[in-house]
């Protein structure tokens, strides 16, 4: 593997996210998972994808060992607390010199005391975990997994008590969870160490939404503003990815849309899978100043069609 000397350039932002992407290498290393959430964008893929081997995970040591151009290593994967060298992983990324180890999860083995002590002894300190729903009904029914809620909320209550945790959540939003945002970023008002929030509009993977998950931009649009500004009243930093830039901007909220993201190291056949979703689609493409709009996908054309009279291409910002 081959790395660039240079490093990224990020433009200053305004501290309404952390935007710290460039900062941050990710690496895919495990492809199962134990809940069967409706939205999941790679279902059909698990079976056939497969983990960055250990040469590839050493590479990256290697690399931050010698040039230290990370200060953060995210590990993820279907579900990454199914790998019982999950802990030996996170040494590992701390003995190359990494400040930061991040878990992408659902959270549900956070629940059990010991392994989350032994993921914050191993140096496991950020933890990015994907909250459904707004409360046990509601996530348990999207996650497909009876007691989902109770396991991820005894997991995040039991890191948020521990000095050396930094929380994030994640929530992808659909027909079916984007009424319950608010209620969603309520029911995790308690949590004191919990940094971020990230919205994700669901793309499925497909040129077509077989499922009927993706919502209309204007029906998620009330919630999802709402959402934000609740986050924000509570202290945390808010990122959203997928969405109209130009609808957010109407709403005074534009600075929320991030769709920057850390250098993914994954199977190759993934990104055949992604190129399927089609992006940056809209009738103002050639005329908008966004830099961060993905536009809209193909299977959000195929259901909803091209939306002209409600997007609206976005001028240079006034010097």
């Amino acid at each position: 593997m081959a790395f660039s000397d240079a490093p990224a350039q990020v433009p200053d932002q305004p501290r309404i996210s952390l935007r710290d992407h460039a900062d941050y290498v990710s690496l895919t290393m495990e492809f199962r998972c134990n809940l069967a959430c409706v939205h999941c964008m790679i279902e059909g893929t698990m079976d056939r994808l497969t983990p960055q081997p250990d040469s590839e995970f050493q590479a990256v040591l290697d690399e931050q060992s010698r040039n230290r151009r990370w200060k953060g290593l995210i590990l993820t994967g279907s579900e990454i607390t199914l790998r019982r060298d999950l802990p030996d992983l996170a040494r590992r990324a701390r003995a190359a010199g990494f400040e930061h180890v991040r878990i992408q999860t659902h959270g549900m083995a956070l629940a059990k005391p010991d392994f989350a002590d032994r993921l914050l002894d191993a140096g496991v300190d950020e933890f990015f975990v994907s909250v459904a729903g707004s409360d046990a009904e509601s996530h348990d029914r999207i996650t497909a997994v009876p007691g989902a809620w109770s396991r991820m909320m005894r997991g995040l209550e039991r890191l948020d008590a521990d000095p050396r945790a930094r929380l994030f959540t994640n929530t992808v939003v659909t027909r079916l969870s984007h009424p319950l945002l608010v209620d969603l970023v309520d029911a995790l008002s308690h949590l004191e160490r919990l940094v971020q929030m990230e919205f994700w509009v669901y793309w499925p993977m497909s040129e077509t939404d077989e499922k009927s998950l993706c919502a209309p931009h204007a029906a998620i649009l009330p919630d999802l503003a709402a959402a934000i500004r609740r986050a924000r009243a509570l202290g945390r930093f808010v990122e959203v990815k997928n969405f109209p830039h130009c609808l957010l901007v109407a709403e005074g909220l534009g600075d929320a849309l991030v769709n920057d993201q850390p250098l993914l190291l994954i199977d190759p056949a993934f990104w055949t899978e992604f190129e399927r979703n089609g992006f940056h689609q809209c009738v103002h493409r050639e005329r908008c100043a966004s830099q961060q709009c993905l536009g809209l996908n193909a299977a959000y054309v195929d259901r909803f069609g091209w939306e002209g009279d409600s997007l609206l291409p976005l001028g240079k910002p006034s010097p």
